[in-house]
């Protein structure tokens, strides 16, 4: 058994039910800030653009963060491929944190870096902890007749 089935089963084994509403809040916040973000596309691409490094890329990069959020985050919420939602948007959030918020202080008046530390931090927990009792890769797991039809 490798490291990642030893995982996942830790995982599967140790899960209350309350961290799936965690998990469904967690994946709901991504699809909002994903929303947020198709409003606001011209202002993420400017955003973006500010690191010398991305400027030739953030057409594409600031699609790929709003792809990322929404569907990934619908992923996240609905308990559906949960691993592979979460990373989608590790490098979106690891970016938010080391790049686009490394300038501002981590407790300042506008919470940006904080929000963003904590979404990093829930997004690590549920790579480990998976998807849960209250998901739809649970009741495929559980009705593998109804999921084939």
């Amino acid at each position: 058994m490798n490291l990642l089935q030893r995982i996942e089963r830790w995982g599967d084994n140790h899960h209350p039910k309350w961290v799936d509403g965690l998990r469904i809040l967690l994946g709901l916040f991504l699809m909002w800030k994903g929303i947020q973000f198709v409003d606001n596309i011209d202002l993420l691409k400017s955003r973006i653009a500010e690191q010398p490094f991305l400027t030739a890329v953030s057409f594409w990069l600031a699609h790929y963060i709003v792809f990322a959020h929404t569907v990934g985050g619908l992923f996240i919420a609905l308990g559906l491929l949960t691993r592979v939602g979460v990373i989608a948007n590790l490098p979106v959030l690891i970016g938010a944190v080391f790049f686009i918020n490394s300038s501002t202080n981590l407790f300042s008046v506008y919470p940006e870096m904080s929000l963003s530390v904590v979404v990093l931090l829930g997004l690590l927990f549920f790579l480990v902890e998976g998807s849960g009792r209250v998901s739809v890769d649970e009741y495929m797991r559980t009705h593998p007749e109804k999921s084939a039809a």
